[in-house]
């Protein structure tokens, strides 16, 4: 946007305005570029023109925590302006930002001078700023306490599971080699490997609530990969009444597969769920774009509730399924984060709902 129209300077009569134009300083960040530290000296106010602009705080465990975010015709930096003491929090730039800076010496000048409505709106906005990151960090202690049960939960289930896992493992592993008709083979695998996944996903639970997904990167045939994925769904599908149409190019892509299948299977049986037993069409195609892989999961569904598109990828959040506890997308999310990829969705109420996943090729 351009500077002369930001609301900051909107609040200054036209003389005001032009100066405070002419002392500003315009400046680029890229992604994750840091604009001052915690604790540096606050000598400027800065006017965002473009981008976002991240504000973290330094936690018990050296990590940085966000506390606050500012977008276009956004203003920040304007407390330690105000009271001189040093900067509160970190600043970084969240994808390609532009900024403009003001000096806190001429620009204190001009606020002496300036008449008291101006000085109003200031205030007003700080308010507002003050209200929203209270906002937002009280919904990450509360979010902080959710993970902390889950850890909690996951641990007495894996504790209570391991003996009937143990017991299912051993009498499917006796049916083999009693058994050796090609069927119950593939059943008796079937069934070992749903076993193993399930324990898999309670410690991707508990990695989630960590924080921590770690991964163990191979190489991949993608093509191989979803044959397997459509062979362990294939009894779910059936009794759902879905059809799953899967097209894709010759791929060989680095990352974690048990990761990647549980994403998956988080996507899927979420527009399973949504078909709500009625039956439908999900259709799961793979290529090759630039430096990418994109996936595509499309479902011809009733669309993602509009009441919770914005917060799809937070914990907790689900609507209108016969079970399930909200963590599906959120999990996913990490996991392709962490992969060094990129996932959003696209929803219409009665056509249904495209998510697209961003992995590096």
């Amino acid at each position: 946007m351009d500077l002369k129209s930001h609301r900051f300077i909107a609040y200054f009569e036209p003389a005001q305005a032009a100066q405070l134009c002419q002392l500003a300083t315009v400046e680029s960040f890229s992604d994750q570029k840091v604009i001052f530290e915690e604790g540096e000296t606050s000598d400027s106010i800065y006017l965002v023109l473009d981008g976002q602009v991240a504000f973290s705080k330094r936690t018990n465990t050296n990590k940085y925590q966000t506390v606050a975010i500012a977008g276009a015709n956004d203003f920040f930096g304007e407390f330690g302006v105000l009271d001189g003491q040093p900067r509160s929090a970190r600043a970084s730039a969240s994808g390609y930002t532009t900024l403009a800076k003001i000096p806190r010496d001429r620009l204190m000048e001009i606020l002496l001078e300036t008449n008291g409505g101006v000085v109003l709106d200031v205030f007003r906005h700080l308010i507002q700023h003050l209200r929203s990151t209270t906002d937002r960090y009280v919904n990450q202690v509360v979010h902080k306490e959710k993970m902390a049960l889950i850890g909690e939960m996951v641990n007495t289930i894996i504790h209570d599971f391991k003996g009937p896992f143990t017991g299912i493992h051993l009498a499917s592993s006796m049916l083999k080699e009693i058994h050796a008709d090609e069927d119950t083979q593939e059943w008796c695998e079937i069934i070992q490997t749903q076993l193993t996944r399930m324990l898999e996903m309670t410690d991707e639970v508990l990695e989630f609530g960590r924080g921590t997904p770690a991964l163990n990167k191979q190489p991949i045939k993608f093509v191989e990969l979803m044959q397997y994925f459509q062979k362990l769904n294939r009894c779910y599908f059936l009794s759902e009444k879905v059809i799953f149409i899967f097209q894709s190019a010759d791929i060989v892509i680095s990352a974690d597969e048990n990761k990647l299948m549980r994403v998956f299977q988080n996507l899927v049986s979420n527009s399973v769920e949504s078909f709500n037993g009625s039956g439908g069409r999900i259709d799961f195609v793979a290529q090759s774009v630039e430096e990418w892989v994109e996936i595509t999961i499309s479902d011809n569904g009733p669309g993602i509730p509009e009441a919770i598109r914005g917060r799809v990828f937070e914990p907790f959040v689900t609507s209108g399924k016969r079970g399930g506890t909200g963590l599906g997308a959120a999990i996913a999310k990490s996991v392709v984060e962490a992969h060094g990829g990129q996932i959003y969705f696209e929803s219409k109420s009665g056509q249904g709902t495209t998510f697209y996943i961003r992995l590096p090729a």
